[in-house]
């Protein structure tokens, strides 16, 4: 299918002191290797993934550091490894990992949730609701994560500005599962002159599905009856979107 799609662009068991004994805190790490030190001396950037999360963490589990109980996270298999491994887990599945009691499970999805709401700020001093990259860029780490389809309405007034965002729908967005009667009730309650309808694919692939295509056929016809403007029709990927309009698709609707 022709068009735009933008792209959006990261020895571990303890260690033998001077006497030959095991050591599984930080203390027994050389001054200059711990990565409260190393971030003193070289700023955050120079510090790993396991370093970071030690220096969240601050203290480790009996028998092993902090630093140890950090890497262990990253190595969890799921969904997802690494870094995103904690976005996609709840507290009580960090909680079901030796050593990560319930402050520490909490202290991880506050950091995940920072991450997201650091982007969304980069984000938001380009952010115009008449450009549909910019609008992408913004929601792109809030919604690419997600293990489920979230449909989001957004709500523009006369200066297309935004309102208000809500999510309309969880799970999968097909139009018959979705009531063009919900989006213009919310649009009409917040006054709205416009709306743009956004939505994520959790396979990462943005391209529209039919049934993509057949809910912004409903809804758009809706609003022409109602006086309220489907402006566009957004997909997220994983680092990537597409417009429905910038498709080209919006005549065919």
């Amino acid at each position: 299918m022709a068009g735009c799609i933008w792209y959006f662009m990261s020895d571990t068991h303890g260690i033998v002191d001077e006497n030959n004994k095991k050591c599984y805190t930080m203390k027994c790490i050389p001054k200059e290797e711990r990565p409260y030190e190393k971030c003193l001396a070289g700023g955050a950037s120079c510090l790993s993934d396991a370093e970071l999360l030690a220096v969240i963490l601050r203290t480790g589990s009996r028998g092993e550091s902090a630093l140890e109980l950090s890497r262990k996270v990253l190595s969890l298999q799921g969904s997802e490894k690494g870094l995103l491994g904690i976005y996609h887990m709840s507290i009580s599945d960090l909680m079901e990992i030796k050593g990560l009691g319930k402050v520490k499970a909490v202290q991880l999805k506050c950091l995940a949730e920072l991450s997201v709401r650091i982007a969304k700020a980069q984000a938001s001093p380009s952010l115009s609701f008449t450009n549909p990259a910019a609008i992408a860029a913004y929601y792109m780490e809030e919604l690419r994560h997600l293990e489920q389809e979230v449909l989001l309405l957004l709500m523009l007034n006369s200066k297309s500005r935004l309102i208000r965002d809500m999510v309309i729908s969880r799970g999968t967005v097909r139009a018959a599962l979705i009531s063009p009667r919900e989006i213009y009730i919310e649009a009409l309650r917040h006054q709205a002159v416009s709306i743009i309808l956004l939505h994520n694919h959790p396979s990462g692939v943005p391209e529209p599905s039919r049934e993509d295509l057949e809910l912004t056929r409903r809804v758009r016809q809706a609003g022409e009856l109602i006086g309220i403007e489907l402006l566009d029709h957004i997909i997220i990927g994983d680092r990537q979107a597409v417009s429905l309009r910038e498709l080209g698709l919006w005549s065919e609707i």
